[in-house]
């Protein structure tokens, strides 16, 4: 029996398709996150899965019951799943520990390990209109956790979060799924967010799953430049002077565009495969340099650690023919 499985499904609203016939499945303790740009789906989806928004077609299956929609269920929602948005809300001039308690289904050292898991435990005597977004929104997660629920979706949870608030929540969702055993889907639009952590990743783009796969195959081999720009910086070679660039490198590229991330552009000797350029800015980054290579017909950014280069120089370029993808 599948975990999860969503079949076929398109939602319509107000005479436009948000959804497209999307498919895929999950197996239990698979982290799924979901990337696209604003508007591509991403929470539709996820509010379909956890019963929230009713599907114009298609089905969602969950540990072997169908997903209902809200126009056949009078209370919106499946049981197993907890869906957090973006928008998640607590009751004012209340304690933490007043609102946990009215909502807890779990046992006392079942209750007290979510809490700690949560980061919240020290809360407990606090007032909500007292706590900070951060605080605020861990609780709001261990109040939908008190039902122990199978799936967790989790819409943007990393947004309007400052630095040291983000890294606390991102130890707690790794706990969540590992000392908890929670399956989770998120949505992200940090590239950071979900290479790190998903073990796959859907891309969305107007409605439709347009690449799915591991990190290092979305981050590697993007399918487009969309896909590409979703998850970090990257070189797109026109098909007008890919052809010779991909001949001197030594691979076949006729009418394709090339994409290429400047990780993966070296500054070498001159040699059989490389391509010859004149260096016109050198950027400091912190971590890196980034150096912009102008080269016949096209400009390409190089990210490097070492600045032996200053603007002006002539430089030869190598690039690994399985770093570069065709589009």
């Amino acid at each position: 029996m599948s975990f999860l499985e969503v079949a076929e499904i398109s939602v319509h609203e107000e005479g436009h398709t948000v959804l497209h016939n999307i498919t895929f499945g999950q197996r239990e303790y698979e982290k799924i996150a979901i990337a696209g740009e604003t508007g591509s789906g991403k929470s539709t989806l996820l509010q379909t899965i956890a019963g929230l928004v009713q599907p114009s077609a298609g089905q969602i299956t969950f540990e072997g019951k169908r997903v209902i929609g809200p126009h056949d269920k009078l209370v919106p929602g499946h049981e197993g799943i907890a869906y957090l948005s973006q928008h998640y809300d607590l009751p004012q001039f209340l304690r933490v520990e007043q609102v946990l308690r009215y909502a807890n289904m779990l046992q006392g050292d079942e209750a007290e390990t979510l809490y700690e898991v949560c980061r919240i435990s020290h809360l407990a005597q606090r007032k909500t209109n007292q706590l900070s977004g951060g605080e605020r929104q861990r609780i709001a997660l261990a109040r939908l956790l008190s039902t122990w629920p199978d799936l967790l979706l989790l819409d943007e949870p990393y947004s309007n979060l400052d630095k040291g608030h983000k890294l606390l929540l991102q130890e707690v969702i790794h706990d969540i799924t590992e000392r908890l055993a929670i399956t989770c889907i998120l949505i992200s639009h940090d590239p950071h967010d979900t290479l790190s952590w998903a073990d796959r990743i859907i891309v969305l783009k107007g409605g439709r799953i347009i690449q799915e796969g591991t990190p290092e195959e979305v981050y590697r081999h993007p399918v487009d430049a969309y896909t590409a720009g979703l998850f970090g910086s990257y070189n797109l070679i026109p098909a007008d002077v890919a052809s010779e660039f991909a001949a001197k490198l030594g691979i076949a590229a006729r009418r394709h565009d090339l994409l290429v991330r400047p990780e993966h552009v070296r500054l070498v000797p001159e040699g059989t495969h490389t391509l010859k350029g004149t260096v016109k800015s050198v950027t400091f980054y912190g971590g890196y340099y980034d150096v912009q290579v102008q080269l016949q017909g096209t400009i390409i950014s190089v990210r490097t650690q070492d600045r032996n280069v200053a603007a002006g120089d002539l430089v030869y370029l190598s690039v690994q023919p399985e770093n570069i993808t065709l589009i």
